[in-house]
């Protein structure tokens, strides 16, 4: 289980390849991370269980950036 109070605004977002695809905006109630806006000027949100570490300053998901970017939601869960 992932402590979340390593996990900070502005913090980046990397994937499984260690490519970084988003930065953290805040957490949003117990289970999921919202994202900071996209180019496009939409937030995403992720589930806490994406989540496998907190190191080095950075997020790091379980997955690639691709996959996070076809499976995050538009909306929090």
């Amino acid at each position: 289980m992932i402590n979340t109070n390593t996990i900070k605004p502005d913090m980046p977002v990397v994937c499984s390849l260690d490519g970084q695809f988003a930065e953290v905006d805040h957490l949003e109630g117990a289970d999921t991370i919202k994202l900071k806006r996209d180019e496009d000027g939409h937030h995403h949100y992720i589930p806490l269980d994406w989540v496998v570490s907190t190191q080095d300053g950075k997020v790091k998901i379980d997955r690639s950036g691709e996959e996070a970017m076809q499976q995050w939601s538009t909306k929090p869960s």
